[in-house]
């Protein structure tokens, strides 16, 4: 049978990383809105450890899946400090509980 005779793993890796960079979206754009670039450093320490633990993990589908989430976490640290330039730009909504933060950012950056 021809369906016998299919791999499918490339295809589930295909799925699975589409998946990844779609949970990552929101994930940044709310991290942001909660808690600033200051926990930027989360993103490499989950991006260090998946990048560890995929060279350890033997199942070729789950190793290149955890090298998609490591890979996605560490391009978060960038993305999450151009979410704070969309929140500037106003593409994004700012959290009025940090408001004071914006301020003090967006005068230090008119200030230059």
């Amino acid at each position: 049978m021809l369906i016998e005779s299919m791999q499918f793993s490339g295809l589930l890796i295909g799925i699975c990383t589409f998946l990844i960079i779609g949970v990552f979206h929101p994930i940044v754009i709310k991290t942001e809105y909660y808690f600033g670039t200051k926990c930027w450093w989360v993103f490499l320490v989950a991006g260090l450890c998946g990048v560890v633990a995929t060279l350890f993990i033997d199942n070729t589908f789950f190793s290149a899946v955890t090298g998609v989430f490591s890979f996605s976490s560490l391009w978060s640290i960038k993305e999450v400090f151009e979410q704070e330039q969309r929140v500037f730009k106003g593409w994004f909504p700012m959290n009025p509980k940090r408001a004071d933060y914006y301020e003090t950012k967006r005068n230090a950056i008119s200030s230059k």
